[in-house]
């Protein structure tokens, strides 16, 4: 009996014991029974790119829908509800991600089979390349014949295309083009390994390979000519060709990302807080004696640029009140290291066509300009970057925007890789909202360049959200930041050219404004009632790595999760 006891009151303990430990991998920072997967399959997706290196071969894209299924089948082994908080989150996010990939992948199959018959000739030199995987010595003349066969293959192709003038979506001009390459390069990948090594294989290949190689790339620019004008964006004198996607893409996006709201509520809710800073910046203008003529006050505040020179020291004076100021309100932990090892570097004059102020992380980008500028873009740079409107920026791109975002995700859970710019640069715009709540901003000077991104964000919504809906187009859009917003034209102008041909996604430019609401509403459902402090919410949600800000959510409070989620959550109130 005495046995029996004891066995049970060990029982007891250790499960006792074992709730502990759940409850501390909840607030501590520690990783989830999810841990193990999500670790081996960003290890096993690295080793397969690496292996399976040709984009838009048919070899590559097979082995990756079953390398994505597979992990599917092995992802619904766990009994869900039986998983941490933490675990179902990672769960969930994990089976969204590789969903998302799959129908990636089957639009890249319906895609290449659209395109069949123009880009067929080169498909045996992903056979070629197969071989030279693993090392098989090539005869080389019979390789030679090989080559010589798909070159005249392709010769006949473009001939077609001259005869038939085909017209292609723009989408399918984009994927030929990147399934040509893709040939192109595992011709170049062959060929690069025997060459020189092998003298027979030189001696045979080395002149068919030449050719082949440059009637691949002629023939891709072919192809990628014949794009149907009517789905190509004109010109309106902007010289930005960007590619809007429509509305039913927009709201297949916002689902993914977990945004529970169509394109029309988003713009309505960028309106709003834009009235919002209209009121402020009135304000603003009377304390500065200008009245209701908010511009005239604007233009002042512009004026207080630094002189040539000055303005990394002009930053880093910005970045120590900032730091002061969250460390006066004990508003997040801030390690030691991430406030000595950020770093500062200078936007190129090429760099500023598409980045005309701040880029930040670990390395704080300053935009100012330099000699080899004109006069006028000069000016426009110096006045669009003065110290007020940059105190904003700074703690955005140091601490504890970026720079704290990427050191502590490093250090915590870095086996989430749920990366989403409603996260990334929500957050980053939520503490703009929140230190102009705690009056981080001195004066109406002050209060006015903070406006001004704030607006800027508004605005980003407002114009990005139109110009991928089809109602306005690139010039439209750099014109309502300028007589909107306040903008140089020229800034105007890098700012619409980053949004539409600088490599970020549809919805990334709503993310700054729609991610910081989510943010702050959750800091109004946690701080404000109460339940948290300031402190005790921010490090919580760094500690969780990046995710959907509405799965956030349901980390931090006892919202219950089931297998089958999806986005319901309203976070905006008039």
């Amino acid at each position: 009996m005495k046995h029996l006891l004891f066995a049970l009151g060990f029982l007891v303990t250790i499960g006792y014991h074992n709730l502990r430990a759940q409850q501390d991998s909840e607030s501590t920072g520690h990783v989830t029974e999810l841990y193990q997967l999500a670790t081996e399959f960003r290890a096993d997706q690295g080793s397969l790119s690496r292996f399976y290196a040709i984009e838009n071969s048919p070899e590559r894209r097979e082995r990756f829908r079953k390398f994505y299924e597979d992990y599917l089948a092995k992802l619904q082994e766990y009994k869900f509800d039986s998983l941490s908080r933490g675990g179902q989150v990672d769960y969930l996010m994990i089976k969204k991600y590789l969903h998302q990939q799959i129908r990636e992948l089957n639009t890249e199959k319906n895609e290449y089979e659209k395109l069949r018959d123009w880009i067929s000739p080169g498909e045996e030199l992903y056979t070629l390349e197969k071989l030279r995987r693993r090392g098989k010595r090539l005869d080389g003349q019979e390789v030679a014949g090989i080559l010589n066969n798909i070159t005249n293959d392709f010769s006949a192709a473009s001939e077609r295309v001259k005869e038939q003038q085909p017209l292609f979506t723009r989408q399918l001009t984009s994927r030929a083009k990147g399934i040509l390459e893709g040939q192109r390069a595992a011709l170049q990948s062959m060929f690069g390994f025997y060459e020189g090594y092998d003298p027979q294989f030189t001696w045979w290949v080395t002149q068919p390979y030449k050719v082949l190689d440059s009637v691949l790339l002629i023939y891709a620019a072919t192809l990628e000519s014949r794009v149907d004008p009517a789905t190509l964006p004109e010109d309106d004198g902007s010289g930005i060709i960007g590619d809007p996607i429509g509305r039913d893409a927009i709201l297949q996006q916002l689902a993914f990302e977990l945004i529970p709201y169509t394109p029309e509520e988003l713009i309505a809710i960028a309106e709003k807080e834009f009235a919002w800073c209209d009121r402020e910046l009135l304000k603003a203008s009377r304390e500065m004696g200008f009245g209701d003529d908010w511009k005239a006050a604007q233009e002042k505040v512009k004026q207080t640029y630094v002189p040539v020179g000055q303005q990394p020291e002009a930053m880093l004076e910005l970045y120590d009140q900032s730091i002061a100021f969250l460390k006066e309100k004990d508003l997040l932990t801030i390690p030691p290291l991430a406030e000595e090892t950020w770093r500062m570097t200078m936007l190129s004059p090429e760099r500023q066509l598409i980045a005309p102020f701040f880029l930040g992380g670990e390395v704080l980008q300053i935009a100012y300009p330099t000699d080899a500028m004109n006069h006028e873009e000069k000016l426009m740079s110096m006045r669009g970057n003065n110290p007020h409107f940059n105190r904003s920026t700074v703690h955005h791109e140091l601490i504890a925007g970026h720079h704290l975002q990427g050191f502590v995700n490093n250090r915590n859970k870095p086996y989430r890789f749920y990366r989403t710019p409603f996260w990334t640069e929500g957050w980053a715009l939520y503490w703009e909202l929140l230190l102009w709540d705690l009056d981080f901003p001195r004066s109406p000077e002050d209060r006015i360049g903070m406006l001004f991104w704030r607006m800027h964000r508004c605005a980003r919504i407002i114009f990005s959200l139109n110009y991928h809906l089809g109602n306005w187009t690139p010039q439209e859009c750099i014109d309502y930041l300028v007589n909107r917003v306040g903008h140089e034209r020229a800034n105007a102008a890098g700012e619409v050219r980053r949004s539409f041909t600088g490599g970020y996604g549809p919805l990334y430019q709503i993310a700054y404004m729609i991610g910081g609401l989510q943010f702050y509403a959750l800091k109004e459902e946690l701080v404000d009632s109460g339940q948290m402090t300031y402190k005790e919410y921010h490090d919580a949600v760094m500690k969780e790595n990046s995710m959907p800000v509405e799965i956030v959510r349901a980390l931090l409070t006892s919202k219950k999760l089931n297998k089958d989620f999806s986005s319901e959550w309203k976070f905006y109130e008039d």
